[in-house]
């Protein structure tokens, strides 16, 4: 039951990870897992079978939550993107008061109130940006798309991890989010018809693209840690700063119509199941 829950989170994480404007870091927040994520990544050469087997259920959810589950999450927010926005939502606003609860005793500095507001911010300004985000390129294997790839990798990977920061929307604000995407699903389309030119041809054009993703994993691993060891309380207030703002982040960026009531009330019970599955994945463990 407990590596059930382990690869459901992992799950929640890859989709979180693909979706604009959601944070699989603050997925892994919301459901009382980052802290131990983090520890596990950067104590992962003095810890390596410990640390595996911690993180293999994260991983094997997270990479199937991407790679089975984009198609039908990109069809979501494309016909339903209220609803589905509403959805993410909940499963944000759940895991708030967990990490109230870890700076409820801590009182109130300067500080602590400059460090959200300064975080907060940042995450609204990033979603306006949006907007103006570049190009489209065309992926390739030339050497100078080698590096270019490794180092959005590292920068997306980086991201991806902070809670509150959308690895998927620095993507778009970089041209490369559509391109990724396209290729990924066009890798398991090929698994499906053992079209293994296919997927050692995109394999290829995407290995920069992972390996810079690992490495700046390990990378803001260590300064996330730093962090919380040497300014634990605002690095925490500006976590809730991200996290706060992510909410707003998601609806900025989930476009449509004007909605219908139906629209509304689904939304709502979207809201709800979020929260609840939030609740049941990660408020008994916090």
């Amino acid at each position: 039951m407990k590596l059930m829950k382990e690869f459901f989170k992992g799950v929640i994480i890859g989709i979180a990870n693909i979706i604009p404007g959601v944070s699989g870091g603050t997925m892994a927040v919301s459901m009382g897992i980052y802290d131990k994520m983090i520890y596990a990544v950067n104590n992962i050469r003095k810890q390596f079978k410990k640390s595996i087997q911690f993180l293999l259920p994260y991983i094997i959810g997270a990479v199937i939550g991407i790679a089975a589950l984009s198609v039908v999450i990109e069809m979501l927010f494309d016909r339903r993107p209220l609803e589905t926005s509403l959805g993410f939502i909940g499963l944000i606003i759940g895991g708030i008061p967990i990490l109230i609860k870890k700076v409820k005793d801590k009182g109130f500095r300067i500080s602590y109130a400059i460090s959200f507001l300064f975080f907060f911010a940042f995450i609204i300004g990033l979603q306006l940006l949006q907007g103006n985000e570049g190009t489209a390129v065309v992926l390739n294997s030339s050497p100078k798309m080698i590096i270019i790839l490794f180092l959005v990798g590292i920068i997306a990977s980086a991201t991806m991890v902070i809670p509150g920061v959308s690895g998927s929307m620095i993507l778009m604000l970089l041209g490369f989010y559509q391109p990724i995407i396209d290729m990924v699903s066009q890798c398991v389309s090929a698994l499906k018809g053992f079209n293994i030119g296919l997927i050692f041809k995109n394999g290829i054009i995407l290995l920069p693209f992972i390996i810079g993703v690992l490495l700046g994993i390990v990378i803001i691993a260590k300064l996330i840690t730093f962090l919380f060891e040497k300014f634990e309380t605002v690095t925490f207030y500006g976590i809730i700063g991200l996290v706060a703002a992510s909410p707003f982040a998601v609806l900025m960026s989930s476009g449509g119509s004007s909605p219908k009531i139906s629209n509304i009330i689904i939304g709502v019970i979207a809201c709800v199941a979020g929260i609840t599955v939030t609740y049941f994945l990660g408020g008994k463990d916090a």
